[in-house]
């Protein structure tokens, strides 16, 4: 048996795999970071039919140790189909066995969206989708940073703008933009084509691809947390915020949603701006109007489990939602989807994956499109 991990996204160490019952690994920091909770592995020469085990040592050090509680890792034999695999955290680590069907499997946090992926994201975008290119950062690294327009209408007022992973081990935020980008190629979408009357939407697909190769969980290549970045952005160690602060400046936001993923909570949930200084009832409503609609639609999305509401005042403006609301006086919301199964309508085979996820990005247009003439 072997076992790599040095492909995009790959995240494993190696600590003893002579035993392949009880095959011992740990996950490695991000670059220039003590975080980590991603992986992602690539086991070969396996033997069909014979029963596999993998145990992630120092789960119980990781970022978010208590999301190992009712956790289940994710495997593929071929990098398109995903299922979970029965999982349990025990004395500090992440244990799993599999019977493989296949001489090779890979398994990883959550599916992967892989660069090349990403690539042909943005080439659907442009060819298919009717965006354009409208601004290209610059990583650390050099990898591109787009930021896609879609505008059919001169006379569009309102500038929605919807960023993802900015934390990178958090790919099912790039899989919910595909969800979006799959649904704007449907000329005949009547309430995309009510939306896109109003407003220009801006899409960042993936705000920190270092950290998506690298196998990353929260951090760029300089071991920045992005959405820790927004009062304090600088071409050296956070240029990719940098460069979205830059030409949210030039052209205004009337709505921002931040989408994210949750390791601890089995739900998909919102994070507003509620501790914000200039919070007010006109945002209060809007939040609330975003939150109804969005459930009525049948998405899969609640409101009864979430993050903590700040106190007023108290809002932590280094975070992209709160600092674009306060900056924009503008609907702003973060999206956070789970890495677990999602315990509203649990799906055991896969859990919440790359469909769900794209699903939740095609429902949040309609929610955008309702809304659309009440953001200012």
């Amino acid at each position: 048996m072997l076992i790599s991990s040095d492909f995009d996204s790959g995240n494993i160490e190696v600590l003893d795999a002579d035993n392949p019952q009880q095959v011992l690994l740990a996950m490695r920091p991000d670059l220039n970071s003590h975080h980590f909770q991603w992986f992602h592995f690539k086991a070969e020469g396996l033997t069909p039919g014979q029963r596999y085990g993998f145990s992630l040592t120092n789960a119980g050090q990781s970022a978010y140790s208590q999301a190992w509680t009712g956790y289940n890792a994710a495997a593929s034999y071929d990098q398109t189909n995903w299922f979970r695999v029965p999982s349990r955290f025990e004395d500090g680590a992440l244990q799993f066995e599999l019977e493989t069907k296949e001489a090779q499997v890979w398994f990883a946090y959550f599916e992967p969206y892989s660069r090349a992926r990403h690539d042909w994201l943005i080439q659907q975008a442009l060819d298919v989708a009717g965006a354009e290119l409208f601004a290209c950062g610059k990583s650390i690294e050099g990898r591109d940073i787009q930021l896609l327009r879609i505008s059919r209408t001169p006379q569009a007022q309102r500038k929605i703008w919807i960023i993802a992973q900015q934390h990178p081990g958090e790919h099912m935020a790039e899989w919910f933009v595909e969800g979006l980008i799959e649904r704007l190629q449907n000329p005949d979408d009547a309430e995309l084509s009510a939306l896109l009357a109003e407003a220009d939407l801006y899409l960042v697909p993936n705000m920190n691809p270092d950290g998506a190769f690298r196998g990353h969980l929260r951090t760029n290549a300089a071991g920045k947390d992005l959405n820790r970045a927004w009062q304090s952005a600088s071409e050296a160690e956070s240029p990719e915020v940098f460069f979205v602060q830059q030409q949210m400046r030039r052209v205004g936001v009337d709505l921002f949603l931040d989408i994210h993923g949750d390791e601890e909570i089995p739900h998909v949930f919102t994070a507003g701006c509620e501790g914000n200084p200039g919070y007010s009832p006109r945002l209060a409503a809007l939040e609330e109007a975003f939150r109804q609609r969005l459930a009525a639609i049948g998405a899969e999305f609640q409101t009864a489990f979430g993050y903590p509401r700040d106190e007023p005042g108290q809002a932590n403006l280094t975070l992209a939602c709160n600092a674009v609301g306060q900056e924009f006086d503008c609907l702003s919301f973060t999206i956070e989807m789970p890495f677990k199964d999602h315990d509203d309508s649990p799906a055991p085979l896969t859990g919440w994956n790359g469909r769900r996820s794209m699903r939740l990005g095609r429902d949040v247009l309609s929610v955008a499109a309702a809304m659309v003439g009440e953001l200012r």
